[in-house]
């Protein structure tokens, strides 16, 4: 025999459903409608009905009840909620006695399933009796001023109206693990009130069951299991679903765990909060117990009733602060509508995104940025995490209060972040809000070690053993933050509601501004060049007239009027070329872009070519370090890009030996390009002056002229392939002139 320690996924394997035995204090039918054959018995129809199971099997039902009961029994069958009919009177003949069963019917996988047990109470007698119990209940439980006094109520009131010897009140965490929050018991027995239990003990499958089936009687944990016969359905060939059975056997681990507490009879009833399970009732007896179904009715009425109550009071315990919440939220919502930035509005107030949900420390993810508040892991820890997020997160959100068991690199940061609520913003963009909050310390009472939950006998069937000590046992629970509140994960979700709600407006907005600003820069494209255009006839007429006087009455006039009608030609003449710029500009925001792959070494060698006499005139070195890719641009307007800035670069040099150098840095992102000089250099304050159209920092004469517009032109067409250009200088010691594109490599 080998025994070692069991995960809890083997425990969830077990077949609980599908079990296929029954407790032996009633009788199990599985029958075919609408004939009404028994399909199926449990193997103690002798002893309750006198037919033994073989004598019952594909007989009609009309073998126990006579005719007009059938009938009966068919008009509780057509009512929609069967439930509603239980328990239902039937009067069998056992032998030479009239034997009054209670009927509880219900279906699983289209088929009848009916239950008989003996009947024990008189009928008017036990309402007369439980009535009473169970109205003073509910008005005990509305008079409850909290919610621990609800539950002390709650406990108290079953224990009267069932009489077992111990009655509790669990609740389960959000791991599945629970709590013992009120008890009610034997002054002799040990108390298990504010023990916790490891999920183990009542697994998830479990859990499904009492969300189905209200109350689960056990009368006796030491009886004989009794075998359905036979084992598999004839109709869906495998074991008739019993979930919602009141006769299902339990699982033999189960039993195990209740002989080791010393129960002989246990009474659960479920507890449900938002159509989840919230909690049980957990009752037990030291010896055998049988509860009627009426009994048993009356508990889970008043179990459904406490659910409403419990739901009351947990929402009110927290009323004060869902008001606080939403306070926040709406002064972060007003923040975000007049701040440019929404971000700003969440974290640059005295009331920021940590006030909502009572975090320490929380980081906005936005756009590949990460703006922290407060106390927060560090940002290359940061971006793992959010990675991890990325990956793993697929609701809109995800919380924990022990980031840990969900991602082992939050150990280094326990200190800082062992709790994370996260709300997406954007999957697809990795926009994320997330809040920290550090480790709390805290001392859990277990009753027994819940490390030691299960155990696996490997003998000619495998055999599951539950733990058998209880015993006080005590943990220091590490990596674990303070809980978040169903009131706080709600107000985070809602900002996550108004940030894409502004976020949208926004992008609206935008949008409407773009097309503004589309609309006015065409139509001032079209001005520039309609104005442009108009003002060169009257000045060539200013021009030609001036040369005509020179021609015509130069040796009339004297020196001074000589001087003075040249100056106005070449007044003329530098209009006329600002206006030539200013067309060109306004040309450039008219004229589409035309793509196509480009060699970009042919664009500079034929731009040294055009510029050759100017470079051999100062004598300049062209050093080109590498040759340069092929990307996709406007071929033309690339030419100009190149022939402007290394004019530029001989223009502006007063060495002795003067040197251009033209390349790009490798393994740049998109490709970043450059044209450095050794010239006369620009002063930091000029680097954004120097782009601006009609724009010198010296004379018209000095450094040969010109008009200024040919870094505003660069500019432009470097923009309009999605680029940017920038100049990094030293004064005195040369320029470097950047740019990127967004055009592709080949």
């Amino acid at each position: 025999m080998n025994n070692h320690l069991l995960p809890i996924s083997e425990y969830e394997a077990e077949p609980i459903k599908f079990i296929g035995f029954t407790q032996p204090h009633g009788v199990f039918l599985a029958i075919a409608e609408p004939e009404l054959t028994i399909l199926q018995v449990s193997n103690n129809t002798l002893h309750f009905l006198g037919f033994a199971p073989e004598d019952l099997l594909n007989q009609p039902l009309s073998i126990l009840i006579d005719n007009e009961q059938i009938n009966i029994f068919r008009d509780y069958l057509s009512q929609q909620d069967l439930q509603s009919s239980n328990p239902i009177e039937f009067p069998i003949k056992v032998g030479d006695k009239n034997i009054n069963f209670d009927g509880v019917i219900h279906r699983s996988d289209n088929i009848l399933i009916l239950e008989l047990e003996p009947t024990v109470l008189d009928k008017n007698q036990g309402f007369f009796k439980f009535y009473p119990l169970i109205k003073l209940a509910v008005s005990q439980l509305k008079g409850a001023n909290n919610l621990p006094d609800l539950c002390q109520i709650l406990a108290k009131e079953v224990r009267k109206i069932t009489g077992f010897d111990r009655v509790m009140l669990y609740k389960f965490d959000d791991d599945g693990h629970g709590s013992v929050i009120a008890e009610e018991k034997l002054e002799s027995l040990e108390s298990y009130l504010g023990l916790h239990y490891p999920e183990s003990d009542i697994p998830r499958v479990a859990r499904e069951l009492f969300t189905s089936n209200y109350t689960r009687l056990i009368p006796d944990t030491s009886a004989e299991l009794i075998e359905i016969i036979p084992y598999n359905n004839p109709l869906i060939n495998q074991p008739t679903d019993l979930t919602n059975s009141m006769l299902r056997s339990a699982a033999p681990c189960h039993i195990q765990y209740l002989h080791n507490m010393g129960v002989g009879a246990s009474l659960t009833i479920s507890l449900i909060k938002d159509q989840k399970l919230w909690g049980l009732i957990a009752c037990h007896h030291q010896s055998q117990k049988y509860l009627p179904y009426e009994i048993r009715s009356a508990c889970e009425i008043l179990g459904q009733m406490a659910s409403l109550e419990l739901a009351n009071k947990e929402d009110n315990e927290d009323s004060q602060y869902k008001i606080y919440l939403a306070s926040i939220q709406a002064k972060l919502v007003e923040y975000m509508s007049i701040d440019k930035n929404f971000i700003g509005g969440l974290i640059n107030n005295e009331i920021n995104i940590l006030n909502l949900v009572n975090a320490q420390g929380a980081v906005i993810c936005f756009d590949g940025e990460y703006i922290p508040l407060g106390n927060t892991p560090k940002q290359k820890d940061i971006q793992k995490l959010v990675q991890w997020i990325s990956e793993n997160l697929q609701e809109a959100i995800f919380y924990t209060n022990n980031l840990y068991h969900f991602y082992p690199d939050a150990e280094k940061f326990q200190d800082l972040a062992s709790g994370l609520l996260v709300v997406s913003i954007s999957r697809s963009q990795k926009n994320y809000i997330l809040w920290f909050r550090p480790e709390v310390l805290q001392t859990v009472d277990w009753g027994g070690n819940p490390y030691q939950s299960l155990e696996i006998i490997e003998q000619e069937d495998i055999q599951l053993l539950p733990r058998k000590s209880f015993e006080l046992w005590k943990e220091i629970v590490q990596l674990k933050s303070l809980p978040w509140k169903s009131c706080e994960i709600s107000a985070a979700l809602e900002l996550r509601n108004s940030i894409i709600g502004v976020i949208l407006r926004k992008v609206d907005e935008l949008e409407l501004l773009n097309r503004d600003l589309e609309r006015s820069n065409n139509e001032l494209d079209s001005f520039a060049y309609i104005a442009s255009h108009d003002l060169k006839e009257p000045l060539r007429g200013i021009h030609n007239y001036s040369n005509f006087l020179i021609e015509d009455y130069g040796e009339t006039l004297n020196e001074d009027g000589q001087s003075k009608l040249r100056t106005l030609i070449r007044l003329t003449q530098r209009m006329e070329d600002l206006i030539d710029s200013l067309l060109h500009f306004a040309r450039l925001g008219r004229i589409d872009l035309s793509m196509q792959q480009t060699d970009l070494n042919k664009i500079l060698h034929n731009s040294i070519d055009l510029l050759s006499p100017r470079i051999e005139q100062e004598k300049i070195e062209i050093r080109i370090p590498k040759s340069l890719p092929k990307i996709s641009c406007d071929r033309i307007q690339m030419s100009e890009v190149f022939n402007n800035l290394i004019a530029n670069a001989i223009k502006y040099n007063d060495k002795d030996k003067k040197w251009i150098e033209i390349g790009y840095i490798k393994d740049s992102n998109p490709l970043q390009f450059y044209i450095k000089d050794n010239g006369i250099g620009i002063k930091n304050k000029h680097f954004d002056t120097i782009f601006r159209i009609f724009k010198r920092l010296h004379g018209p004469n000095k450094y040969g002229g010109g008009t200024g517009a040919g870094l505003t032109i660069v500019q432009k067409i470097v923009q309009k392939h999605g680029g940017k250009i920038w100049v990094e200088s030293t004064y005195g010691e040369g320029s470097t002139f950047y740019f990127i594109l967004q055009g592709d490599e080949l």
